[in-house]
């Protein structure tokens, strides 16, 4: 079994007149349900082997915060996690399939939506995700990323 973590950002501020949404930051209140969600990931042994983030701020905010608390994992920034599509999630956790435990650290409603359509198989079959929300799913090793392949083994949220 491999498991697929998925992070949704943290609070964030509104945006700015002028400001890109890129640009958002967390709202003091984001940061601290980015380091809860960092204890609960310490706590429940959920330590992520590899973590693909997001450009966003408030998506390396939320990160950074986590990171404070479950101590370095390799990370990297993926443009295509902003604004992603649950096929496009899909399609780079399948380009991930040798790690043994994969986060994602993005914005709904593709984080949700591929949740709902790896357990149930139906992507309109979700109830929401709500800022600095982890879902766990858990797979088969080997297996391509389809739908209601995964089992939803734990959803956390601050």
């Amino acid at each position: 079994m491999r498991e697929l973590i998925l992070l949704r950002h943290a609070h964030a501020e509104p945006a700015r007149t002028g400001q890109a949404d890129l640009d958002r930051s967390l709202a003091p209140e984001g940061v601290a349900e980015a380091e809860a969600a960092g204890r609960w990931l310490a706590e429940q042994g959920k330590v992520p082997d590899c973590v693909l983030c997001s450009p966003a701020r408030r998506t390396r905010e939320t990160l950074e915060a986590v990171l404070g608390t479950i101590g370095y994992v390799e990370q990297r920034l993926e443009p295509a996690i902003y604004e992603a599509t649950p096929g496009t999630l899909i399609a780079l956790a399948d380009a991930h399939v040798h790690i043994g435990r994969l986060m994602l650290v993005g914005h709904n409603p593709g984080l949700e939506q591929l949740a709902a359509l790896m357990h149930s198989g139906q992507s309109g079959d979700y109830r929401g995700m709500p800022p600095a929300g982890i879902a766990v799913l858990s797979l088969p090793a080997d297996a391509e990323i389809e739908p209601g392949i995964a089992k939803l083994s734990a959803f956390w949220w601050p």
